[in-house]
């Protein structure tokens, strides 16, 4: 089912080229949101993963080339082709694996669920970086933390950024909505604040590694942690630094603290 498509106008193609973020995740009259991957190595995570593919958007040449084996294991997906400069005008850049996929988003997993066997977890909250969203998730992934929960207040892991930085890691690492830190504490979880205060410990302080179950939260860059978070937290925790440099990208603070506090 291969069709081609001459112009960004094609109402077939509006969730690669009309539709807000927002608005692929509320699809109107559809039981569930999508989601738009890029590059042939992403979406084969995310088919692997067990997400469902709606319709695909590439090259001509992808279609023989790096999306073929995709193409052949889904026979009844829409594959919508048209030219480089047409991709490009729908993305705004030139893409350099040519292929994007609609993808159908999954219910949102229960917090208890994601965390029944979870030792060392990511809280990310109010980070609406998409950028550093993807890179926490694939510090997460490649360093070991069970599962990461975001506050409503911060940016969906499915946006199409993130999930184009994290290398598809998104799909790998469970994920879900926290709704209040209680929620952490009622299942085992001390929580630990990365924040500059008067209280601070070190990252390197044995009582951290100590723990069975641990939440590492990450803020905001500007702004960082809001006072009630880290007042709430069981510890308040700093990553010693040199050259009176007082803070680090939250990405990067991130996969510090992964790699030091890893179960």
């Amino acid at each position: 089912m291969i069709y081609e498509v001459t112009s960004i106008e094609d109402p077939r193609i509006a969730p690669f080229c009309k539709l807000t973020e927002a608005q692929l995740r509320s699809r109107l009259n559809a039981d569930q949101g999508i989601f738009i991957a890029e590059s042939p190595k992403v979406i084969r995570v995310a088919l692997q993963a067990g997400y469902e593919p709606e319709a695909l958007l590439c090259e001509k040449k992808h279609i023989e080339g790096d999306a073929a084996t995709i193409i052949q294991e889904h026979p009844d997906m829409p594959v919508y082709t048209g030219t480089r400069e047409l991709l490009s005008e729908i993305t705004g850049y030139t893409l350099t694996r040519g292929v994007l996929c609609a993808m159908k988003r999954k219910p949102e997993p229960l917090l208890d669920h994601v965390l029944k066997d979870a030792r060392r977890v990511c809280v990310i909250d109010a980070v609406c970086d998409t950028t550093n969203i993807g890179a926490i998730f694939r510090s997460a992934a490649a360093l070991g933390i069970d599962a990461v929960l975001l506050t409503r207040s911060s940016c969906d892991p499915l946006n199409r950024r993130a999930i184009r930085v994290s290398m598809g890691t998104v799909f790998l690492v469970p994920w879900t909505w926290l709704n209040d830190y209680e929620e952490l504490h009622r299942l085992g979880f001390r929580t630990a604040a990365m924040a500059l205060t008067d209280k601070s410990i070190s990252l390197a302080d044995p009582i951290l590694k100590q723990q069975e179950r641990l939440a590492i939260i990450m803020g905001t860059e500007g702004d960082g942690l809001p006072l009630e978070t880290i007042e709430k937290a069981d510890f308040t925790v700093r990553i010693s630094m040199f050259h009176q440099v007082d803070s680090l990208n939250v990405a990067a603070a991130a996969a510090v603290a992964f790699w030091e506090l890893r179960a």
